[in-house]
């Protein structure tokens, strides 16, 4: 195995995402079959570039429109679209090869129209469904890990003592800052919620995981010492689900 090739054993990179909808009622051009026009999309949970790691989105539309199946190989991972009615959405992502063979199926239920309790429906505000996730990818390789460790969509931890890495190289050092697929200019991200407080959650969440891998770690060594008994109970840490991949 090639050292590019090589996995970071108990290292785990996470993106932290956004996918939903954006509705708006046409009003008074509004007819019986095309009363809303509608972005569905997914991003980045601060609006950074995902293309770092997704290849192409492919979202399944109804089967009442024309060309149901839309693929989208560039940032932003979106699709616009207007009709009458409200239906689920089933979004897959696919990985560029050196991040991960697995794809990831998401799912979600286009919204046109508002609550009761949020008013009668308004061609100045929309309505707005989203969903915040974590993709988790276990045991990295070297490659995958050098490529984002500084990309600003990523939480990428410390590595483990012992653990050491060569520099990267020209191929490795994406300029960031002159190509991004972002959306802090995007046309809607006025409506985009705020998912900072959870992405921080989120972060905490992840440390206390990586306790419990050690500590679980540490356990199973402790049981395989000749005359050290077994603990009856087991031990756990308050985590969170995460979406590993």
């Amino acid at each position: 195995m090639s050292t590019q090739n090589k996995r970071l054993k108990d290292v785990e990179v996470s993106f932290p995402i956004v996918y939903g909808t954006i509705s708006f009622w046409l009003g008074k051009k509004a007819s019986e079959y095309n009363s809303h026009k509608w972005t569905v999309y997914v991003r980045s949970a601060n609006n950074e570039d995902l293309s770092v790691i997704v290849k192409r989105a492919v979202f399944q539309l109804h089967p009442s429109f024309q060309n149901p199946t839309r693929v989208v190989e560039q940032p932003p991972f979106e699709l616009s679209e207007s009709g009458w009615g409200e239906f689920e959405i089933a979004i897959t992502l696919y990985f560029h090869s050196d991040v991960c063979d697995k794809r990831l199926d998401l799912f979600h239920q286009l919204k046109l129209y508002p609550e009761e309790e949020a008013g009668p429906q308004s061609t100045k505000k929309p309505v707005v469904v989203e969903t915040y996730d974590e993709i988790v990818f276990p045991e990295p390789t070297e490659a995958f890990f050098l490529r984002v460790q500084n990309h600003p969509a990523a939480n990428v931890p410390r590595l483990p003592p012992g653990i050491t890495l060569p520099p990267p190289g020209p191929m490795e050092i994406v300029p960031y800052e002159k190509k991004r697929g972002d959306t802090k200019d995007h046309p809607l991200s006025q409506w985009f919620s705020n998912f900072s407080e959870a992405d921080e959650l989120l972060k905490l969440a992840a440390a206390r995981q990586q306790v419990q891998v050690h500590i679980a770690k540490l356990r199973r060594q402790l049981t395989m010492i000749e005359g050290m008994p077994q603990q009856s109970k087991a031990f756990s840490v308050p985590g969170q689900q995460f979406r590993h991949i």
